[in-house]
């Protein structure tokens, strides 16, 4: 019989994280879905993805983990999800550990640690430091140190 294994996650600048997490949930199981949190639903939960969901779920699909990644829409089809596919193993990161007890009713629910060192929220927090201003700063500093290697030439 075949273990079937869910997740759901939005997948923004997807990283070594991401694919870590797909591999250990892989192990879990036969079979992966992945449900891609989409644009408007990301909304909801009040983030702001920066990588579009078309390309977020092609990015997820084209994973030697996954069998299959579908479209997240709403908190309440985790459920519908657990049913339709016939899931054993309801899975996701240990940040969310507690969020998804109410599962174990119909699942195995597991959550994986995460990848230290790195995050998506991370990875916004840093490359958001780089507003116009900085910009503009760091290319002046660049053109005045062309200028400086084209005078001593």
């Amino acid at each position: 019989m075949t273990k079937t294994v869910l997740t759901y996650g939005t997948f923004d600048l997807f990283h070594v994280g991401h694919l870590n997490i797909l591999k250990r949930l892989k192990e879990q199981g036969d079979r992966l879905i992945v449900g891609v949190s989409t644009d408007e639903f990301n909304a909801v939960k009040g983030k702001r993805p920066i990588v579009p969901f078309e390309q977020r779920i092609e990015i997820v699909q084209s994973i030697r983990y996954v069998d299959m990644a579908v479209p997240e829409s709403n908190w309440e089809q985790k459920r519908l999800d657990i049913a339709k596919y016939d899931v054993g193993v309801f899975g996701i990161g240990d940040d969310w550990r507690g969020h998804f007890d109410d599962l174990e009713d119909k699942v195995e629910v597991v959550y994986l640690p995460r990848t230290s060192g790195i995050s998506t929220t991370e990875m916004k927090r840093i490359l958001s430091a780089f507003d116009e201003r900085h910009v503009s700063e760091l290319k002046r500093t660049l053109d005045s140190l062309s200028q400086i290697v084209k005078e001593l030439s």
